[in-house]
This record gives C-alpha cells, sequence and structure tokens, in this order.
C-alpha cells in the first residue's frame, strides 16, 4: 500500500473529488480525516469508508477561518500524533460574466478557493516540518489558463498555482513537497445535471473523448502523495484528457 498509515486531512471530501480521493487514500493504507464546512456531510464517505474495512474520521470547519482550520489540526496532531497529508480540494464556484459579476461574488470564490487553500496549509507546515516529512497537494483547474464567465474562479486557481509554486520552495529543505492537480471536465454532480447536449458539447472539447472520472483525479493526488514522487515537487499536473493542451 503507498499510503500505509499516513494521516491524510482531505478538505471538500464530503462528495465529488474530495470523496474519491478519500476512497482512494484510504484503499491504500492511510488514515482519512475527511473535512467539509459541516461535519454532518462528510460522514456518509467516513461511514463508506469504515464498511469496507478503511480507517476514516469526519471534520467539520471552515477552510478560511484560521482559528477553526488551527484548532483542527491541532486535534489531529494531538491524536494521531502528525499529520502526513494535507489535500486542498475544498472550492466554490460563483460564475458569471465580468460585467455583472457582484463583489459577493467575486469575494465568496477569493474567499474559499484561495484563502481556504493557504490558511489549511501555513497551519499544516509546522507539524510537517517537525517530522521533517509532509505532502501538501492543492486543487488548481483548466480554468486557471483562462474560462469566459469565470474570473472570480479562474484567478483562484492561477492564484493556487503561483501558491503551489513559492511554498515548494520555501519547504524544500523541510522534507515537504508542494504540488498542484488541475482537473478539466470531470463527471460530477454538477455536469450529471446538465442535459446530455450539454455534456455533449464538453466532450467535443476533450482529445481523449470523454469526461473525466473523480477516481482519475485522486490517482493524481495518490501519486503526489506516494513514493513515487519523493523528488517532485512545485509541479502542476493537467489531468484534462488534453483539452490543456489545446489551450
Amino acid at each position: 500500500m503507498y499510503l500505509q498509515d499516513r494521516v491524510a486531512l482531505i478538505t471538500g471530501a464530503a462528495r465529488g473529488i474530495g470523496a474519491s480521493i478519500a476512497r482512494r487514500f484510504a484503499k491504500e493504507g492511510a488514515i482519512v480525516i475527511a473535512c467539509d464546512l459541516k461535519e454532518e456531510w462528510a460522514e456518509g464517505i467516513v461511514e463508506e469508508i469504515r464498511a469496507s474495512g478503511g480507517r476514516a474520521e469526519a471534520a467539520g470547519g471552515d477552510v478560511a477561518d484560521k482559528a477553526a482550520v488551527e484548532a483542527l489540526i491541532d486535534g489531529i496532531v494531538k491524536k494521531h500524533d502528525r499529520l502526513d497529508i494535507l489535500i486542498n480540494n475544498a472550492g466554490i464556484t460563483k460564475d458569471n460574466l465580468a460585467l455583472r459579476m457582484s463583489e459577493d461574488e467575486w469575494d465568496a470564490v477569493i474567499r474559499v478557493n484561495l484563502r481556504g487553500t493557504w490558511i489549511p496549509s501555513q497551519a499544516a507546515i509546522r507539524p510537517m516540518r517537525k517530522r521533517k516529512w509532509g505532502r501538501i497537494v492543492n486543487t488548481s483547474s483548466v480554468a486557471s489558463l483562462g474560462n469566459a464567465g469565470q474570473a472570480n474562479y479562474s484567478t483562484t486557481k492561477a492564484g493556487v498555482i503561483g501558491l503551489t509554486r513559492t511554498l515548494a520552495l520555501e519547504l524544500a529543505k523541510s522534507g515537504i513537497t508542494v504540488n498542484c492537480v488541475a482537473p478539466g471536465a470531470i463527471l460530477t454532480a454538477m455536469l450529471e445535471a446538465l442535459p446530455d447536449e450539454t455534456r455533449a458539447k464538453f466532450v467535443e472539447k476533450i482529445p481523449m473523448g470523454r469526461l473525466g472520472d473523480p477516481d482519475d483525479i485522486a490517482k493524481a493526488h495518490l501519486f503526489f502523495c506516494s513514493e513515487l514522487a519523493d523528488y517532485v515537487t512545485g509541479q502542476v499536473l493537467f489531468v484534462d484528457g488534453g483539452i490543456s493542451v489545446g489551450m
């Protein structure tokens, strides 16, 4: 198992990509702390993991709230004596054309997607550095390259790449790697809810001719957190069926 006994905190873990990462990591032997805005939202994936023989705990909290995040990570370290892996997966969208985008739409996405990546990362550094080992994997997006109607979202996802590279430089000598996964069009609940014709238009733009599965993203996270990526840091891996190549 690639992650045997590693303690992994995954934000936005209640559903979609986050839940797939939680399943994959538990299957690989990790002790998964599945976190979402409300603890009860994460209980479903935790029960699923436990039922299949894995180890998981539910946690709740606002990833952009410094005090709440520090309390969460302090609690994890107190219980497990360490935090090995942080997956910054929590994120939101509030799409609108730039001319029509409200301050609230802009601020909300910046707060969750960018501040909500920075705050957990900062809080995780101290316990990871103490053990001279750690893995932080952030979530960007193919939208980081620019996407009409997503000025707020694209800005945060480009910012996450800058943050990833900066942290990688600062933490390289501490035994902590920091990398980033940039998903393309992934078949989560949001895309599943779209009409067939709309989904077909997404597929037409993808060189591989299919939408991504959440587990495609989970596998990329597993790579970055495993011994296979011991000498990899500051990298952005686009998992998008080739769509970013055309962009």
